[in-house]
């Protein structure tokens, strides 16, 4: 298992504990500590560290689909400590960007029309098909995240080796699909418990490994402190359930059909097609990722 040097954790450990003189005023962070500007360390006295992290590649298997990460997910707000800690939610943004992913194959990759449909109901999903097949998916948090540096960098050998607790939603995005079609939600959310080791999945699953990746840090002058840096680390999970997909169906589109029979179909011949709701042992996630982290004094004494 990869390690970091003895010397090295400590660093990391005093700087982002390391405290600086505090600002006499709630200003907005500067210069390299800029990008930490929605860290809520203003509001929130239990922020000891402001974290930013970037997904920059990966896929999301859910049942039958699979969705690359094609555009950049970032991830920000603050930690208490490099243990296991809340991730406390940004303020003035969204913790999680509602980055969309396209979902391969479009409405016709995910839906299948039923021969129970209703014609009105066949020929608006035609109709859109042949308008906009494209459909996106949008992770949104759905329930209260942890983040443990420790285990991210430093993943043990036995017992809980959870980098990332991330409980999530997946919104299906088209206009066949309507505004709420989601996959999972906040009572009965998709669950990732995310490691930078190696997986322990139920069949079919086989184990996985994600990396640690690359440990670095800058020391700022003005105001004196340090940044440290993750860069190249892969979040793996394949061991979580998968719910069914509910509320899809565009109430919008005018269809003749009592909205909770809409949804019920549209919802049904999505989870029909794509093997939701998906047991363990048949998704997995992976994600690569960037992550930049500062001590909560640090950003404050760069206020201005």
């Amino acid at each position: 298992m990869y390690r970091l040097p003895s010397k090295t954790l400590a660093f990391v450990v005093s700087s982002l504990t390391a405290a600086a003189a505090p600002s006499v005023h709630a200003g907005t962070p500067s210069g390299p500590y800029s990008i930490f500007r929605y860290c809520p360390y203003q509001t929130n006295p239990d922020v000891g560290a402001c974290v930013v992290a970037t997904v920059t590649s990966g896929s999301f298997k859910m049942g039958n689909a699979t969705v690359p990460i094609g555009a950049a997910i970032t991830l920000q707000g603050g930690v208490r400590d490099l243990g296991d800690s809340p991730f406390y939610p940004a303020v003035g943004a969204p913790t999680m960007s509602p980055t969309p992913q396209e979902v391969p194959g479009g409405l016709l990759g995910i839906v299948n029309p039923a021969p129970d449909w209703p014609f009105p109901l066949w020929v608006a999903f035609w109709n859109i098909v042949d308008a906009v097949n494209g459909v996106t998916a949008v992770t949104e948090p759905a329930g209260a995240a942890t983040a443990n540096f420790g285990n991210a960098i430093f993943p043990p050998d036995t017992g809980d080796a959870t980098a990332v607790h991330l409980p999530i939603r997946v919104r299906l995005q088209n206009p066949f699909l309507g505004n709420n079609c989601y996959i999972g939600s906040f009572s009965n959310p998709i669950v990732l418990n995310l490691v930078t080791n190696t997986t322990n999945p139920p069949p079919p699953n086989q184990p996985i490994s994600g990396s640690v990746g690359t440990f670095s840090a800058e020391e700022t002058t003005n105001p004196e402190g340090f940044i440290n840096y993750i860069t190249d680390s892969v979040l793996v999970d394949n061991s979580f359930a998968v719910p069914a997909a509910s509320g899809c169906g565009n109430i919008a589109l005018g269809l003749p059909i009592i909205t909770p029979i809409l949804q019920a179909l549209v919802s049904g011949a999505v989870n029909l097609k794509e093997g939701f709701p998906s047991p363990a042992g048949r998704n997995t996630a992976i994600m690569a990722n960037n992550v930049t982290i500062a001590a909560a004094d640090y950003v404050r004494a760069s206020e201005q």
